[in-house]
């Protein structure tokens, strides 16, 4: 068997930057070991799948340990290959997900993925190992939905973290946040998802579904501009809309390569 893939940077405007993503098109679903092996061969944050649908596609999310059920920068990356790439006609792609519909458009030099709002409610109670995990002393409030988030008070607090993995590695979550305003954007954040074999992701669009709900609610504004500032670094053009959120980001074109089984 062999499977054609492509790596496409997420949320970046140039090579080896935002977060590279592995996509792998099917004409039909193959075995769902045989996926988890794949995208634990590449070794990257995810490896996207998807099979054509009637009016769009269905599409599946792994990273090197485990399927997960929504992924922003790999969605993006998918979308990006359809529209660039395999010369998809429309400008409007369904794809069909864990997480229900999700619509993706082209947006000029963007791509625009309508995601669930995911509210993170305000805990008292969570595990001693995310803000020991984390090496914090000080931070504001402690949210959850999907992840843990910690909000910090300042960009340079959130960039300052030094997260103890093994730590982390024991809260059973897909991921934990930290978010903080930021200083040339409304908001920053960083997302550690150890258990799934990603220490620090590099951009995160499912975190930003999250945030952005939390962030429209705490400034007063349903339009936002966020980084993430991993190594990498990524950019996302966000907006609250109701029960759904809006987050915009471009793409670069990696490679195209073929899977031998």
């Amino acid at each position: 068997m062999k499977l054609t893939i492509y790596q496409v940077d997420a949320f970046a405007d140039k090579l080896f930057s935002g977060n590279p993503a592995a996509v792998i098109p099917l004409d039909a679903w193959i075995d769902d070991l045989l996926m988890q092996q794949i995208a634990e061969e590449n070794n990257l944050a995810e490896t996207v799948f998807f099979v054509p649908k009637q009016d769009g596609f269905h599409i599946r999310w792994f990273t090197p340990e485990l399927e997960i059920d929504l992924c922003g920068h790999a969605t993006l990356a998918a979308a990006f290959v359809l529209f660039e790439l395999m010369a998809y006609e429309k400008d409007t792609i369904t794809f069909y997900s864990q997480s229900g519909p999700l619509k993706v458009e082209r947006d000029g030099a963007y791509i625009a993925l309508d995601f669930p709002s995911w509210v993170p409610e305000r805990i008292t109670e969570y595990p001693e190992e995310v803000i020991k995990g984390l090496g914090l002393t000080e931070y504001l409030g402690v949210y959850k939905n999907r992840d843990y988030i910690v909000e910090l008070e300042t960009e340079k607090e959130v960039l300052a973290v030094k997260p103890d993995f093994s730590l982390l590695n024991k809260i059973d979550v897909i991921g934990i946040i930290i978010t903080a305003p930021g200083t040339n954007a409304d908001f920053v954040s960083r997302f550690f998802a150890p258990n799934c074999g990603v220490p620090e992701d590099p951009v995160t669009g499912s975190a930003h579904a999250q945030l952005i709900p939390f962030w429209a609610e705490k400034l007063g504004k349903h339009t936002l501009y966020a980084k993430q500032l991993s190594k990498r670094g990524g950019e996302l053009w966000c907006e609250q809309k109701g029960d759904r959120v809006m987050i915009k980001g471009k793409a670069v074109f990696y490679m195209k390569g073929e899977i031998t089984i």
